[in-house]
Parts: structure tokens; C-alpha cells; sequence
């Protein structure tokens, strides 16, 4: 498929689903227009700038009313609720795992009041940054999400799992145990164990190789929903 062909195809689908969703008196860009912008963002990823030019340079007929990068960005992480709409349904078997992602180098760590990351441990490794958890269906379609920092225990994301105690079972990792006890539909593998395991690490390595996650440049809360303060148990989800 080319780009021109998955730029279309992807916009089809996205304007259907956003239908009911009305367009502002004074946009200059359809809702659908700067959902589609995002999805190629976040598939590109990449500086800001560099996508900007790219966008702009091959794909300005397609979005004539292209606003300034500093507008659309801003326009990016305003829309950023309507993401919801395209998480996909649960399904019997599921699996949760997390993701770190590195902001800064660990050397840097407390030299700016507006530092967002957190220093934890991520694949056996100390970074400074945050942790992404995606809860999967059984095809590796992303259910739910939630972020924190990288010294957030995985065990505080057990919300994402209690949200579908009637529809998913859902396995996980020993650090998704709480000592204070689990959701019942959640099932703690042994290492080696549950093939069904692959599913989210193709996901994880897609977001690592397609969408270079390790690699972001949103430094700033609107654009990486870090949490500052997180209690023990946390409610409160991204937007």
C-alpha cells in the first residue's frame, strides 16, 4: 500500500467514526483532518519540526488549510481526548505490560524545576523518564492505556484491569501483583509460560522500531501526561 493510499484509507475511517462530532465556527481544519494528522505523527514519530516539513512538503494538497506548526500542535494535544473513539473492543484473553520511555539521561536528572520524568528502572536499566501501559486484546489491538513515571510500580496500573473484570481476562508479569491483592480477572504467568505473552512484545518492539517511542522530543505535561504526584493507587486516567 502506498502512502497516498493509507493516508486516504486512514482518513475514511477516522472521518466516519468522527461524524458526530461537530466542527468549530472559526477551524480552519476538520476534526478529522487533525486526528489524521496525529495518527501520522505518532506513526512517523520523530522531531515535531522534521514531521512538520514532511507534512507540509508532500502532503500539502491533501490539508490545504495546514495551519502554522505551533497552531497544530496545539490543536494535537486539545483533540487529544478524541482518541478514545479508536480503542479497540476486549476481548476473553488479554495481556498488560509496560513501557518505558527515556526523556532525559539519568546524569541530567534534577537540574530543571521542570523536569516531568521520574528515575526508574526499565529492561534492567536506570532512566529518567516515564512508563506507558497498554492493555491488549488477543489480535494486539490497543483496549486501554495509561502513563505515569518510570518509578511507578506496574501493580498501580491494576485499574486499567479492574475496568474489565466482566469482559477480559487479562495476563500480566509478577510485577503487576499487589500485596494487598489483584483483580480476579487477572492472571500472573511464570516466566517461559503463555505464548499469548509475543502479542504485546510485537507491540512494544513496533513502538520501539515504526514509531521510535524511546526516541520522543515532548518534554513538555500537555504533550507527555506524566503525573507529578502519584499516590499508591492512582484513578485518575490520561486524557
Amino acid at each position: 500500500m502506498s502512502t497516498v493510499d493509507l493516508i486516504t484509507e486512514l482518513f475514511s475511517l477516522i472521518d466516519e467514526a468522527l461524524q458526530d462530532v461537530r466542527k468549530h465556527s472559526q477551524a480552519k481544519l476538520y476534526l478529522s483532518e487533525v486526528v489524521t494528522i496525529a495518527i501520522l505523527f505518532a506513526l512517523k514519530g520523530g522531531h515535531s519540526r522534521a514531521f512538520y516539513r514532511w507534512l507540509k512538503k508532500n502532503w500539502q494538497a491533501e490539508f490545504p488549510n495546514l495551519p502554522h506548526r505551533g497552531c497544530l500542535l496545539r490543536l494535537l494535544v486539545s483533540h487529544q481526548r478524541l482518541t478514545t473513539r479508536f480503542l479497540a473492543h476486549p476481548t476473553l484473553p488479554g495481556v498488560i505490560d509496560s513501557y518505558g520511555i527515556e526523556l532525559i539521561h539519568p546524569i541530567r536528572e534534577g537540574r530543571s524545576e521542570q523536569q516531568i520524568g521520574k528515575k526508574g528502572l526499565s529492561n534492567k536499566r536506570w532512566i529518567v523518564g516515564g512508563k506507558l501501559c497498554l492493555l491488549l486484546n488477543r489480535f494486539g489491538l490497543i483496549v486501554d492505556w495509561d502513563f505515569g513515571t518510570a518509578n511507578q510500580y506496574d501493580a498501580d496500573f491494576q485499574p486499567l484491569i479492574e475496568k474489565v473484570v466482566d469482559q477480559m481476562i487479562v495476563l500480566a508479569d509478577s510485577h503487576f501483583h499487589a500485596a494487598e491483592g489483584d483483580p480476579p480477572n487477572l492472571k500472573i504467568y511464570a516466566r517461559g509460560t503463555w505464548n499469548d505473552r509475543m502479542v504485546v512484545e510485537t507491540v512494544l518492539s513496533m513502538l520501539t522500531t515504526v514509531s521510535h517511542l524511546k526516541k520522543v522530543f515532548h518534554r513538555t505535561g500537555d504533550f507527555c501526561p506524566v503525573k507529578m504526584q502519584l499516590p499508591r493507587r492512582f484513578t485518575t486516567h490520561c486524557k
